[in-house]
C-alpha cells in the first residue's frame, strides 16, 4: 500500500473528513462512515452518506448525484471503470454495490492472481434501492427503478421498472 492511501485511509480521522466533503461538495457524511480521501470521489450537494458506511474510491472514479441518501452500513466501491449514482437516489441500509470483480478463467492460477476486471456500474436518477440490496459489476438501472429488498442486480434495468429476486426480475414497470 502507498503511503499517501495508508495515510487518507487509516490516519485521518472522521471529523475532518466529515468537514472536508461539506466544504468541498456540500455533502453531509457522517463521522462514523469510512469515506476515501481521494479526487476520484464527487459527491452533489445535500447528499448524506450514513454511520458505518464505507465509501472506496481508490480503485476508480465515483460519481454522486445531488441528494442522495446513502442509509448505514452500506459498502460502495468503484473498479477502474467507475461507478456514477445520479440525483435523487435512495439506497437503504446493510446495500452491497461493487464494480469490480476477480478474473477466473484459468484454473490453474489462483483467482487473486488474475486481475480484477471492471466494468462500471451506472444507477440513474430517482431510484430507490431497499435494504441488503447486493448490485454487481456491469450492472445498469435506469430512471425511476425500485430494487425490493435482498435483490442482487447483475444486469441492465429498464426505466421505471420494480424488480426483486436473486437474480433481479422484472415484476412490474411503474407508468
Amino acid at each position: 500500500m502507498k503511503a499517501g492511501t495508508f495515510i487518507r485511509r487509516f490516519l485521518v480521522f472522521g471529523p475532518v473528513l466529515t468537514l472536508y466533503y461539506y466544504l468541498r461538495d456540500r455533502a453531509l457524511v457522517s463521522a462514523k462512515a469510512e469515506v476515501d480521501l481521494t479526487g476520484n470521489l464527487r459527491m452533489g450537494r445535500g447528499t448524506r452518506i450514513g454511520s458505518f458506511s464505507k465509501v472506496k474510491a481508490s480503485d476508480g472514479p465515483i460519481s454522486i448525484g445531488r441528494d442522495v441518501h446513502v442509509a448505514t452500513n452500506c459498502f460502495i466501491s468503484a473498479g477502474i471503470s467507475g461507478l456514477e449514482i445520479g440525483d435523487d437516489c435512495l439506497i437503504g441500509p446493510g446495500c452491497s454495490i461493487t464494480a469490480s470483480n476477480y478474473g477466473y478463467s484459468d484454473i490453474q492460477v489462483p483467482m487473486r492472481l488474475q486481475g480484477q476486471p471492471s466494468k462500471g456500474i451506472r444507477i440513474g436518477s430517482n431510484v430507490w434501492i431497499g435494504s441488503n440490496v447486493v448490485i454487481l459489476d456491469g450492472a445498469e438501472v435506469g430512471k425511476g427503478v425500485i430494487v425490493s429488498a435482498n435483490s442482487v442486480v447483475s444486469g441492465k434495468v429498464p426505466d421505471n421498472a420494480i424488480v426483486q429476486g436473486n437474480p433481479a426480475r422484472i415484476i412490474f414497470v411503474r407508468r
